[in-house]
């Protein structure tokens, strides 16, 4: 993780960075490592959350389909994908959000559901 963080644009790689370490208070049991060639955490044997930094965005995953509709408010002004939810580096995500994220995919791998959208 370090390695993949290292090869970033500073803004993007202080913006992760962040991001990395909240993470890692939310799951401290949690594992870092690179899955799909992004960071991941895992706990046990599956991966709870994963980051990117990309050309013109960061981003986190998975975003799913439930989360959304349950956080409209909170992810107005963000663009997404199907499964991902973007930010600036300039504007990270709030962590309240990051927080909710990170809760709902840990619920979500309890009723053995894999991810994504």
């Amino acid at each position: 993780m370090d390695a993949y963080l290292a090869r970033l644009p500073t803004g993007q790689r202080d913006a992760l960075q962040r991001l990395r370490l909240q993470i890692r208070r939310l799951l401290p049991g949690a594992v870092e490592t690179i899955s799909y060639g992004m960071p991941a955490f895992k706990v046990g044997n599956r991966a709870v959350v994963w980051f990117a930094g990309w050309k013109s965005h960061c981003s986190v995953y998975p975003l799913t389909d439930t989360f959304v509709v349950a956080h409209a408010d909170a992810l107005q002004g963000y663009r997404r994908t199907r499964g991902s939810l973007h930010f600036q580096a300039d504007a990270p995500l709030p962590e309240p959000l990051v927080e909710e994220l990170v809760r709902a995919r840990l619920a979500d791998l309890d009723h053995g559901e894999r991810g994504g959208a």
